[in-house]
């Protein structure tokens, strides 16, 4: 057996000891979630460091974004949307916010460093080059780009104006135990990473869901959208920096009265670091305490991690659950207080000039595989045995 390296192993086994207890031993607080940080963190020990505006609120991931800058240092100073209901939630969220007169009253505004966006999809690359060329950073919710064509124009205006496009995959990065499963993949605890497996099922909500979200050429298609996560982690826990797409389908199964719809896709790829699979679909049954039972495989040459990122359904309650099972036992870990670095490390990259939080080319080359898969993928149609309602 490949025997540990020092360091890797106190890594791992300081991890251990501060879960509570040993193998599928931790018990938690019935209905907290892990996923939402704790009011105490909200209030950044360093204080006020940049002044951040919102632009587009039509999808509510806008909040955990806020939250997130807001944690690393960010005073939210002022939003902008179109829609009188969605404004209205908003600021009575965040009253401390202005409701801008128009978009260009933010992007005029030499105040603000950093823009935040949760737009409909196809609007948020255009939106993202012009605050780039107003001289501002710019965060926005997946997927951050829906088309080649948008990327190709955001990729040019980002090295032109040095500006920082961050997509927010937070799958991985507002996920506690997907960040625990870093650093563990990091120490080495399951030797050299083979293989990811990404499954994104979510619920569908039609009855819930804004005209957009039906529209295909507004959302970008399953694989762009809620498939941009699962390769922001296959490139994250490979290691890789190039990859290509072996196959990807897409289809709507189940869904004929919704046509613009896709309910199901899923992707082979390989990469310079290793090779990956992913799932996604609209599936999630309704007997499911959570919206999807989002999981992440990372397979190694010494072991393998599983995150269950908002469901346990063996019992625990809550989320962010991780096994680790190496060569001489399997362990959990509860995740519940790990801390998400993200949005600090990307106000100190709006401050620095620098790439902590993530490179600018990992951001761009998880959505060029998204929409490459997207692109490329075979249609299928299972119609014909569609499930009785």
């Amino acid at each position: 057996m490949k025997r540990m390296k020092p360091d890797r192993r106190e890594f791992i086994k300081s991890s251990v000891s501060s879960t509570a207890g040993a193998v599928f031993a931790s018990t938690f607080s019935a209905g907290f979630n892990r996923d939402v940080a704790p009011a105490q963190e909200r209030t950044p020990a360093q204080g006020v460091r940049i002044r951040f505006s919102v632009i587009g609120i039509n999808h509510n991931h806008i909040y955990g974004q806020v939250d997130s800058v807001r944690r690393g240092g960010g005073e939210l100073v002022s939003f902008f949307a179109r829609e009188p209901d969605l404004a209205a939630a908003f600021s009575k969220r965040y009253p401390q916010a202005k409701l801008a007169r128009s978009r260009n009253e933010i992007l005029e505004d030499k105040s603000i460093q950093l823009v935040l966006s949760a737009s409909i999809p196809n609007e948020r690359g255009p939106l993202g080059i012009e605050v780039m060329r107003h001289g501002k950073d710019f965060m926005v919710d997946k997927p951050g780009i829906t088309t080649l064509g948008q990327l190709a124009e955001v990729r040019r205006v980002q090295a032109q104006t040095r500006r920082i496009y961050s997509i927010l995959y937070s799958e991985r990065l507002e996920n506690r135990a997907t960040v625990k499963a870093g650093e563990l993949v990091k120490a080495g605890a399951v030797g050299k990473v083979v293989q990811t497996i990404g499954l994104g099922p979510h619920r569908m909500t039609p009855k819930e869901r804004p005209a957009w979200f039906f529209e295909l050429d507004r959302y970008g298609g399953i694989l762009c959208d809620i498939g941009s996560h699962q390769f922001d982690q296959f490139l994250f826990f490979t290691g890789s920096t190039k990859a290509e797409i072996v196959a990807s389908q897409v289809g709507n199964v189940n869904h004929p009265e919704y046509p613009g719809i896709q309910d199901f896709g899923d992707v082979m790829l390989r990469g310079n670091g290793g090779a990956g699979y992913i799932r996604v679909d609209w599936f999630t049954p309704g007997g499911l305490a959570t919206w999807g039972d989002g999981r992440l495989t990372v397979l190694g040459t010494d072991g393998y991690i599983e995150v269950r990122k908002n469901i346990d359904i063996a019992g625990r309650p809550g989320g962010s659950h991780l096994f680790l099972v190496d060569q001489k036992e399997t362990r959990y870990f509860d995740c519940g207080k790990v801390p998400l670095p993200y949005g600090e490390q990307l106000v100190n990259d709006v401050i620095n000039r620098t790439e902590t939080a993530m490179s600018q080319e990992h951001c761009f080359l998880a959505t060029e595989l998204a929409l490459k898969a997207q692109h490329q993928a075979i249609k299928i149609n299972h119609q014909d045995t569609k499930t009785p309602r």
